[in-house]
């Protein structure tokens, strides 16, 4: 017993040192992150969720999205979800710092939806929740019938009412229209919301997934000799041959 203060000031330095390792140094490292501009005048990012697709995201947590879908896309080198054309660059801490809590997920039963709005129509979106079959063939996605009901088409038919491929068994009877829910429609804004379509200082897009700027003197070789000079702004692939000498202010597109 006469031991039982020495293992007691261990037990609370050993306790302390850990979370001024994981909680404090990530909070001096993390926590004083701000959304930021790119480019001078230009908008600032991440913006925040407003609107039904904040109510939208409280839909995907309580149908346990989450379980099966992360919301993370790992950068070049670490996994393939670039080349999956998941994304065109990797999340960073800064992409997480407006949402409470941060729904990033801990496994893929499917896609990372990070950037689904960027790759999704509304539509599709739709169809997908409805029977996922519709869209992936194979996926392991239940149907979710509930979100959407059927009704007797009016005078027009509704915007959001699903259009069905012509050999589907799921279309509902002539003079009939399935449309999403109120929690349908707010649960698509919420994933139509999910983009990562814009550059961080510390993420800018992966190579050959966004536009790329250089600026300074550059001298390439290709096919012959090619010397250019100035600001050269490419997105694309370009080929050249022969002898080529330009300078100035340049701009490619494929």
């Amino acid at each position: 017993m006469k031991n039982l203060p020495l293992m007691f000031c261990g037990l609370f330095f050993a306790l302390a040192t850990s979370w001024c390792g994981l909680i404090l140094s990530a909070n001096l490292q993390y926590g004083a992150l701000q959304p930021v501009a790119t480019d001078e005048g230009g908008p600032i990012y991440p913006q925040p969720i407003a609107g039904v697709a904040q109510q939208g995201r409280q839909v995907y947590i309580e149908l346990g999205c989450i379980y099966c879908h992360t919301q993370q896309v790992r950068p070049v080198g670490v996994g393939g979800d670039l080349a999956r054309g998941w994304a065109k660059r990797g999340t960073v801490p800064r992409d997480y710092i407006l949402q409470n809590p941060v729904l990033l997920g801990s496994s893929r039963m499917g896609p990372d939806l990070a950037d689904i709005g960027d790759r999704m129509d509304t539509h599709t979106n739709f169809l997908h929740l409805y029977d996922a079959q519709l869209v992936s063939p194979g996926s392991t996605q239940p149907p979710y019938r509930f979100l959407f009901k059927t009704q007797k088409i009016g005078d027009m038919p509704t915007p959001h009412a699903l259009k069905f491929p012509d050999d589907s068994t799921e279309a509902p009877p002539a003079g009939y229209e399935i449309v999403p829910t109120d929690r349908a429609l707010a649960l698509v804004a919420y994933l139509h919301s999910l983009k990562v379509d814009y550059e961080l200082p510390e993420a800018p897009f992966a190579p050959g997934t966004g536009n790329t700027t250089g600026t300074g003197n550059t001298t390439t070789t290709s096919g012959g000799n090619t010397t250019s000079a100035g600001n050269i702004t490419s997105t694309g692939n370009t080929t050249t041959g022969g002898n080529t000498t330009s300078s100035g202010n340049a701009t490619a597109h494929p």
